[in-house]
């Protein structure tokens, strides 16, 4: 897949998608690279650490969030945008399901779209943004309730529909990760069976972004508040790895980036990994 003039194998190996919120109340660490030049800090140690990516967010998700309007996400986010790719050279992703902002963003250099609503929440308009710019997208699973008859079959098909959109929008498959939605729309048993059986995505024909650093699921695994999930992320991430999936998307770069190369060798040597 070619993102932002980089080519990623992301059948074979492995990269890590660095975090960063330009927020004021993000579950983890909102506040903390609101002003520019924090974020750009935080942008060049994720560079430092091995990070792919850097997937900038200007509106927390996390349960019970603020919304904010699209003028404000790009207000926040518009600025970063520019300097992380001056000053990194790395790809840029924008988390935001509003396709103003997915807009603006791919017009100040964006090279991916990280949808949480996985081009279903504002009547095809994103999708018609993301096929017109020729960007990647990452395509996240999500409903605003947890209410399934059948689990994980209904994930696929909940995915189905959106690879569905993406193709009545002219995305090509090539240019898609598919996201699970650890945390979103999902109970805490339900979380850990996406974790558990992961590896059934690979039915989708899209590569797997696996997003579940310091959430809830391991707050209450282990009974430890969000700074101290550290353990408990690289846990998830290994596992991720050894399911197939070919992005982690993280807090912690160098941490999560060496667990990754070990499972990636672990799933070489059982030949999942080409």
């Amino acid at each position: 897949m070619r993102i932002g003039g980089r080519d990623f194998d992301l059948e074979n190996e492995v990269y890590i998608m660095g975090i960063l919120n330009v927020t004021p109340d993000s579950f983890s660490d909102g506040g903390r690279w609101i002003r520019p030049e924090a974020a750009l800090r935080q942008a060049a140690r994720m560079a430092a650490e091995g990070a792919a990516i850097i997937d900038i967010g200007g509106e927390s998700t996390r349960p019970g969030h603020r919304p904010v309007d699209a003028a404000e996400e790009a207000r926040r986010v518009l600025p970063v945008i520019e300097a992380v790719k001056r000053e990194t050279g790395l790809p840029v992703s924008v988390d935001t399901y509003k396709h103003e902002t997915a807009r603006l963003a791919l017009e100040a250099g964006a090279d991916l779209i990280n949808d949480v609503w996985g081009l279903k929440y504002d009547s095809g308009e994103m999708a018609r943004v993301i096929a017109g710019s020729g960007a990647a997208c990452c395509l996240m699973h999500n409903r605003r309730e947890a209410d399934y008859a059948d689990f994980m079959p209904e994930l696929i098909s909940d995915l189905r529909g959106t690879l569905a959109a993406a193709d009545t929008a002219g995305i090509g498959r090539e240019r898609i990760i598919l996201d699970p939605g650890v945390g979103f729309g999902k109970t805490y048993e339900q979380n850990l069976t996406v974790l558990h059986r992961l590896s059934e995505l690979k039915e989708l024909g899209c590569p797997v972004l696996l997003g579940a650093s310091r959430k809830s699921v391991i707050g209450l695994t282990l009974g430890l508040p969000v700074e101290q999930r550290l353990e408990g992320t690289l846990a998830t991430t290994a596992a991720g790895v050894l399911a197939g999936a070919a992005v982690i998307r993280a807090h912690d770069v160098r941490e999560n980036l060496l667990a990754a190369k070990m499972a990636l060798a672990i799933r070489r040597e059982a030949g999942f990994g080409g």
